[in-house]
Parts: structure tokens; sequence; C-alpha cells
């Protein structure tokens, strides 16, 4: 296991970042431990819609997690803004970094993940293959 501790900067989109930092290090599996930051926008989904929510504004990261591999992200993370309103759901393209995004994550040995779709969710899914 190794951790990669990484900074994203303003304008940067937080979920495009991390997905092109895992395809760029060919990160075969990873869990993104923690982040904290703050975001001008937010896109999140939130559980049983099929589009996210576009939140503007000044928004503080309270928490950002899931899981990250050189296919994809499944991220979730929790906001709030400036009345101390908290919004949380799936992390969706377009979450654009306002001051700044520090995100610890943890690269996994011996395996790798994959997206594979499941006919019980209809959703592409997690799958943990051992590494050869």
């Amino acid at each position: 296991m190794q951790t990669l501790p990484v900074r994203l900067v303003p304008g940067d989109d937080l979920r495009v970042a991390l997905e092109t930092i895992a395809r760029d290090r060919a990160i075969g599996a990873a869990f993104v431990m923690q982040g904290i930051g703050s975001l001008s926008v937010a896109n999140l989904r939130y559980a049983g819609l099929d589009q996210p929510a576009q939140l503007d504004g000044d928004l503080e990261i309270l928490t950002l997690a899931g899981s990250l591999a050189a296919d994809g992200a499944h991220l979730h993370m929790a906001v709030s803004n400036a009345e101390g309103r908290v919004y949380g759901g799936h992390v969706s393209p377009g979450c654009i970094v306002r001051t700044t995004a520090e995100i610890l994550i943890v690269c996994l040995d011996g395996v790798h993940f994959s997206r594979d779709l499941d006919p019980r969710t209809g959703f592409p899914e997690l799958s943990i293959h051992p590494q050869a």
C-alpha cells in the first residue's frame, strides 16, 4: 500500500483531475481516503436521480471519499455553503476547485479495479481482481 497526497489548484475539475492522475500513473486500485478544500461549483448526483444538481457559490469540501482506478472513479462528497447548509452525493464532472483541494489517495498493491455492469443494479459496479 502506498499513499499519494495530492493538491488540486483553482480551476481544476476535481473528478477529471483525479481520473487523470489515476490514468497517468496507471493506478490499478486505489481509494480516496479523504479530501478537504473549497469549490466554486459542485455537481452532485443525489440518490435515485439520473442528473446531477449544480451548486454555485463558495463551497467547503467537508469530506471526499471513494474508489479510483485507471478506468474511472466512484466518488462521494459532502459540501457546505456559506449558510452552513450541507449537501452530499455522487461526484460528477464539473466540481471546480475554488482555492485548493487537498486529497489523500491510498494505492493498493496486488489488486486492480474495473467497473463491470451488474445486471442486479443496472450500473457499472466495482469488480476487484488479483493483479497478475
